[in-house]
């Protein structure tokens, strides 16, 4: 031996430039064009609806139960749902020509990038329609916060059994947990209104009696409050992925 390696090196540089060496990858590259942020927004209902699938839990192992669920990401309101031993497009062209026929053709559908979100029968089926597609972006988990919101309503409400025996039995509670989240569920994120009451507009009404409540209160006891207090109301709008608003800089 005459020298270690490490001189070897050391006498390389003085003869050569290193970095006129070829360079190797050493890792794998990534090629793929990034996927451009989808954005909707929605002003009323039956404008957006949002889609998705969840798993609910049976007593076998790798046993689960598909639940499929469109949302109105507007008022909130549950359009379509079922509940399915597996993931298949064609149940999803089911669902939704059963809540077109009822509630008439949106003008977007938002969805993750699952293969029944994307498939060709589904994409064909809703574009019959005139529907636009909109999906997630790849490896990005909040571009469908509707859906994964209304999921989480579902699995944390009191009394939920965590455990179906039988696809019958997860049918069942969902067939009664949709009606009661539709017309009884005071949403937080529609100012504590039902998702039925701001889909058909009759949230005004509700309205007009808590804001009479409310000052009526105020009238009796001011000077429990800083002012006068406002009742809220649902936003005009709601999306995915809207830009954030700053308030105008006013100048002197």
């Amino acid at each position: 031996m005459l020298a270690s390696r490490r001189t070897w090196w050391r006498i390389a540089a003085e003869i050569e430039d290193q970095l006129l060496r070829p360079r190797f990858p050493t890792k794998r590259e990534n090629k793929r064009v990034p996927a451009g942020k989808p954005v909707v927004k929605a002003t009323g209902p039956c404008q957006v609806w949002s889609w998705d699938i969840t798993d609910v839990y049976s007593p076998w192992r790798k046993i689960v139960f598909k639940v499929y669920s469109v949302m109105d990401i507007f008022s909130r309101q549950i359009v379509g749902w079922r509940v399915e031993e597996r993931e298949a497009d064609h149940l999803a062209v089911e669902m939704f020509e059963i809540a077109i026929a009822r509630y008439g053709a949106p003008q977007v559908v938002h969805a993750d990038s699952g293969p029944a979100m994307k498939s060709h029968l589904l994409r064909e089926a809703l574009t019959a329609h005139g529907v636009e597609l909109s999906h997630n972006r790849p490896y990005v988990s909040n571009d469908n916060p509707f859906s994964e919101s209304g999921f989480r309503t579902m699995k944390y409400r009191p009394g939920y059994p965590r455990i179906f025996k039988t696809v019958e039995t997860a049918r069942t509670y969902i067939d009664d947990y949709v009606p009661w989240y539709n017309t009884k569920h005071k949403h937080s994120g529609i100012a504590l209104f039902s998702p039925s009451q701001v889909h058909d507009g009759s949230w005004k009404d509700v309205w007009k009696t808590r804001d009479h409540a409310l000052q009526h209160y105020y009238d009796k006891n001011p000077g429990r409050f800083r002012q006068r207090p406002t009742t809220p109301t649902p936003a005009d709008h709601v999306g995915i992925n809207l830009p954030e608003t700053k308030p105008a800089r006013i100048s002197a």
